[in-house]
């Protein structure tokens, strides 16, 4: 394994590995070996193994961080089963994925970037893994944990027809719109999840969509439709003066102000017996993402906390979708849901 990205989801990772480590040993017959690891100031490569409890230490004596030295040092090791997982939110690591699975190496990752780029460089990674016989795992680009994208392909794999995709694909969102009722205000309820830390730093990151809209993207495309970004159409719930102000804390201050105009959203949602969920939709080959009313009668109106919820309707679950519903963020089912990919590589080469 070569890992790049040690910050909380890698760090996790590692933390996970190395406590499954000997039961991994002992039920799968399986040894991962860390034989590269990198963040953005520093790296090492040792074929012989970097021990995780001293990995720090190794990297703190490190050389200076070169990525197109890394991947080429990797690919003249040439270790059998290498992996290369990349655990960074970096557009300049997903550049360098093709000259990795070009070098027969395979890659695992949750950084999005690699598959909601422009449509011909999601399609070319794919035909180049089944090319050079590797696998290209990004389960954790949608929903975090949760087997979203292995759900999406067993049903297609299996001859199901996708008639339509619902979901809520951000857990600040989903945390947001639960815990937003009558008494509270909405600008108060996301400085709440802004200081427990489950926003971006800047919450209009999240409250525009684009995450979401990263997401629904590439459940679009592993469906077969081969759609861009500016294909998605997204319903934006934040008036322009926060969308303009110069900074966080103007955008706090805008928002204070805009408290009525989310108002308008429960009082209504509330008259209609109904719930506000912030909810992506692909069907017909459109993609779009708006906030809607749901009723008790949908699969999404009891949805609680952070979690996220897919909903697939298809031929064979048309009377009742299939759902996937639980944590869709955080750094520990994020590194469960890595390290779940590694552990079938190893079973995929066996």
């Amino acid at each position: 394994m070569f890992l790049v990205g040690v910050g909380l989801i890698g760090s996790t990772l590692l933390q996970q590995l190395e406590k499954q480590r000997q039961f991994i040993r002992e039920s799968k017959m399986l040894e991962i070996n860390l034989a590269g690891i990198a963040n953005s100031r520093q790296m090492v490569l040792d074929e012989s193994g970097i021990s995780i409890d001293s990995y720090r230490e190794r990297l703190q004596e490190g050389e200076a961080m070169d990525l197109a030295a890394f991947v080429d040092r990797m690919n003249r090791m040439n270790l059998p089963q290498s992996i290369f997982v990349d655990c960074t939110s970096s557009p300049e690591v997903v550049k360098s994925y093709r000259t990795v699975l070009s070098d027969s190496i395979s890659i695992v990752t949750p950084n999005k970037l690699g598959n909601s780029g422009k449509y011909r460089d999601y399609q070319k990674l794919q035909t180049l893994a089944k090319r050079r016989n590797v696998r290209f795992l990004y389960e954790t680009n949608v929903g975090a944990g949760l087997p979203v994208i292995n759900t999406l392909k067993d049903l297609l794999h299996s001859g199901d027809r996708i008639i339509r995709i619902e979901a809520v694909l951000s857990g600040t969102l989903s945390y947001i719109f639960n815990n937003y009722k009558k008494g509270e205000s909405f600008s108060s309820i996301v400085r709440e999840a802004h200081a427990r830390g489950f926003t971006e730093p800047d919450p209009r990151d999240d409250l525009s969509g684009m995450d979401v809209a990263r997401k629904l993207l590439i459940l679009a495309r592993e469906t077969g439709i081969p759609l861009e970004m500016n294909d998605i159409r997204i319903e934006k719930i934040l008036p322009a003066a926060c969308r303009k102000a110069p900074s966080v804390d103007a955008f706090f201050e805008e928002l204070e102000k805009a408290d009525t105009h989310f108002e308008k959203y429960l009082d209504r949602a509330q008259a209609n017996g109904t719930v506000l969920r912030f909810i992506a939709q692909l069907e017909n080959g459109n993609a779009s993402i708006a906030l809607r009313e749901v009723d008790a009668g949908h699969p999404f109106f009891f949805l609680s906390g952070s979690d996220n919820i897919i909903s697939y309707t298809t031929d064979r679950y048309l009377e009742r979708p299939l759902v996937v519903k639980g944590p869709g963020a955080g750094a520990e089912v994020t590194a469960a849901g890595v390290f779940a990919e590694i552990i079938s590589i190893g079973n995929y080469f066996e």
